[in-house]
């Protein structure tokens, strides 16, 4: 026997798959990508009665028809060769539509278990399962689970033990699709079977020969079984000509007729069945007026609580990140090495630290979001949204993709393949760098408090985002009419029940986005907060336009012999020394690399309210957004002139106007996202002009609309 196992999780979307592979594998994770495609991959690892089990979370999918990224996939990874199991998860609550990819599962005749999950929503909808008939139906041992609860998966353990240890006796499933049918499955088996395909010994030809049938994307492309394609389209043709119908049709209508048997015999309802909780919860949350003025709401209190249990422990990184520059100046003398010294307390702390202040954010943002997503209420949020989108030209499934964009826009724009018209995709993709994504968030963070009250600053984060929405939205109105013109499509859209998440699976699913954080600041960060502060420090200024430091000296002599008791007199010559010092540090920063291409690009940049400094952020931004902060904590570290550092908030307050800040935010929100985005948005369109375009078009979007907000601030003197 084995001391390994690898298992492969397979089930529908919101079928509580995910539930259950975090209960079992805790943060034993690795999240990737599949080779090719950008479809998500997760193993997780775990141990059961002394076996080594590594857990495969396949892509939701309804069927293994291959006719989107996620089926082919799953497609692919079931007919390799070393899966020992298949878990499939089914949501017993709606049993009839969840089995329809059970009976897929079970003609691969892999040991296979069923958790028939959500077994108390079930019982709420008064269904009765006879589990020994349905076990002898599917050939596979089934448990009833309720993957959100911490002891609800403790039967499955116990069935997993044992389906392990008996994996050589496992069931044959019992179904048939009637006599002509069979007979035409069974020709053309009997054609592979003649092949004698070696690699695909372990899969019974009866699978092959059913994808065939149906015409099968994944199953025709593979030039193994181009041999049996004559019989194929023989077969095809004799159903044709006898019902009228196409192969494929016909397949997936005896699978449902099928399965309507099966649970006609196995599944009652007793008479008592009461209304849902979520039916009722439903009756308020997706009402037709209460229902927008709610949303709102909600994405209000995210970023209330985002902020509020951010903030305490900002304050905290801050200090560490203080204390940790002192540290290092207190141990490394200036004359050892002055150069690198300096790159390490300003350039790599300074600059990721500067960035790492905001994770706090990015945490409880993420917590937030994780709420909304497992409990059901983002489901709702895609259909209260529908009616305005379609407004807009686009259908509520265009809002799954959109609102993970305030995730990270990255994996948003892959998310945009379970959009089936082409039209829609490419319409969401252009816009969706306009939703604010978490690598905007840092920006945020620091513009907010630096130039805002607290009272206001939940405010402005909500109105910043509904800038980016409503620029989005107008954008896809335009698109629609213009480039992307074309009727509308149906969407049918899915509500699951409302549930209780657990917290093991919310701080999962925040750790996974601070995990993904950490490790972006510990490489492109640092590695460009490297580049920066080498940009902002070199070349040195060997010759002045003045003698700063005669000058400096000059004061401080007569700082030194000004009674302490003539305070005016004091702080007059302490504030000429601090304008002498400050002139030296800028004339020395403009001397910089960062200083000449930040001058270069100020008289661009200046009609929007940006000196250089914000000039030359903006550009370091293109590498990623948080760089924008880092390049800022490294230029003005460099500008002080104080033994203390002085927080980068109280640096820009000190500065910058109020509306400023707010122009910073609006043109980080409208601008050229980071090349990630855009290298994601050339490979998903397949077209580098659409990739230069996009960017070219946010840029003088980002540029004209807060040159507009900026020149009116000042004419109407509005936070100046």
């Amino acid at each position: 026997m084995k001391s390994r196992y690898r298992i492969a999780l397979a089930g529908n979307p919101n079928c509580g798959k995910t539930c259950i592979f975090n209960a079992l594998t805790g943060a034993r994770q690795h999240v990737g990508n599949y080779p090719g495609v950008t479809v998500e991959s997760k193993h997780g690892f775990f141990e059961l009665n002394g076996y080594e089990i590594e857990l495969i979370d396949l892509p939701g999918v309804y069927s293994l028809s291959s006719s989107s990224p996620e089926e082919e996939v799953v497609f692919q990874e079931l007919t390799k060769p070393g899966i020992d199991l298949i878990l499939n998860v089914v949501d017993s609550s709606i049993p009839r539509r969840s089995l329809y990819l059970t009976t897929q599962l079970a003609e691969l005749h892999i040991p296979m278990v069923l958790a028939f999950n959500m077994a108390d929503d079930a019982r709420k909808k008064g269904l009765k399962f006879d589990i020994a008939k349905l076990e002898k139906y599917f050939g596979s041992p089934i448990v009833q689970t309720v993957g959100c609860k911490a002891d609800g998966i403790k039967p499955l353990l116990k069935t997993l033990g044992t389906a392990l240890e008996n994996l050589e006796t496992h069931g044959v499933p019992m179904l048939s699709y009637g006599a002509d049918i069979d007979d035409a499955i069974n020709a053309i088996s009997e054609k592979i079977d003649a092949l004698d395909l070696t690699q695909y010994k372990h899969i019974p030809a009866r699978f092959f020969a059913i994808k065939l049938l149906e015409h099968d994307t994944a199953a025709m492309q593979l030039k193994e079984f181009e041999p049996v394609h004559s019989e194929v389209e023989e077969q095809i043709c004799h159903l044709l000509d006898k019902h009228a119908i196409e192969a494929d049709t016909f397949m997936a209508d005896r699978r449902y007729a099928m399965l309507s048997g099966a649970c006609r015999d196995t599944i009652t309802m007793t008479g008592e069945r009461r209304r849902e909780i979520s039916d009722k919860i439903d009756m308020v949350m997706t009402n037709k007026y209460l229902g927008l003025p709610l949303f709102f709401l909600i994405i209000y209190l995210t970023f209330y609580f985002t902020f509020i249990c951010a903030d305490p422990l900002m304050g905290y990184i801050e200090e560490f990140f203080g204390w940790l520059g002192e540290c290092v100046c207190r141990v490394w003398s200036p004359e050892t090495l002055p150069y690198l010294r300096s790159m390490v307390t300003d350039g790599i702390i300074g600059g990721v630290g500067g960035v790492l202040v905001f994770l706090p954010n990015i945490l409880f943002l993420f917590f937030a979001i994780a709420i909304l997503e497992e409990s059901g209420y983002m489901s709702r949020a895609a259909f209260v949204m529908d009616g305005i989108m379609r407004k807009f030209g686009l259908q509520g499934r265009s809002f799954v993709p959109l609102v993970l964009g305030f995730g990270c826009t990255v994996p948003a724009i892959m998310a945009t393949r379970v959009i089936e018209s082409e039209r829609d995709r490419k319409v969401t993709i252009m816009v969706l760098p306009l939703f604010s994504c978490s690598a905007r968030l840092p920006i945020y963070a620091l513009i907010i408090p630096a130039f805002f009250p607290l009272k206001y600053q939940a405010t402005m984060m909500w109105v910043i985002y509904v800038i980016g929405v409503a620029v989005a939205l107008i954008g896809v109105r335009i698109m629609k009419n213009t480039l992307f013109k074309g009727e509308g499509e149906v969407y049918l859209m899915e509500l699951p029940p409302y549930r209780m998440p657990t917290l093991k699976s919310l701080l999962l699913h925040m750790w996974d986005r601070g995990r993904m954080y950490l490790q972006k600041a510990g490489t492109i960060i640092l590695a460009t907060s490297i580049i920066l502060y080498i940009c902002n420090t070199l070349p040195e200024k060997q010759v002045f336009s003045q003698d700063y430091d005669k000058m400096a000296s000059a004061i401080s002599a007569k700082l030194e012999s000004t009674p302490e008791s003539n305070k005016a007199a004091v702080e007059k010559l302490e504030e000429e020394l601090a304008v002498v010092e400050n002139a030296k540090q800028a004339e020395m920063l403009e001397y910089t690399i960062s200083g000449r291409i930040g001058h270069l690009a100020e008289p661009l940049f200046r009609p929007i309210g940006f000196d250089w400094k914000l000039a030359t952020a903006s550009i370091g931004a293109l590498a990623a957004k948080e760089v924008f902060v880092s390049q800022l904590g490294i230029l003005f570290a460099e500008g002080e002139t104080d033994e203390e550092s002085v927080p980068l908030r109280e640096q820009l307050a000190k500065n910058y106007t109020r509306l400023q800040g707010f122009c910073i935010m609006l043109f980080c929100l409208l601008s050229i996202p980071c090349l990630a985005t855009l290298a994601i948005i050339r490979r998903e369109l397949n077209s580098t002009k659409l990739a230069l375009a996009e960017a070219a078009g946010l840029f003088v979007l980002a540029y004209v609309t807060t040159l507009i907000v900026y020149q009116l601030g000042m004419l109407l003197g509005i936070g100046v």
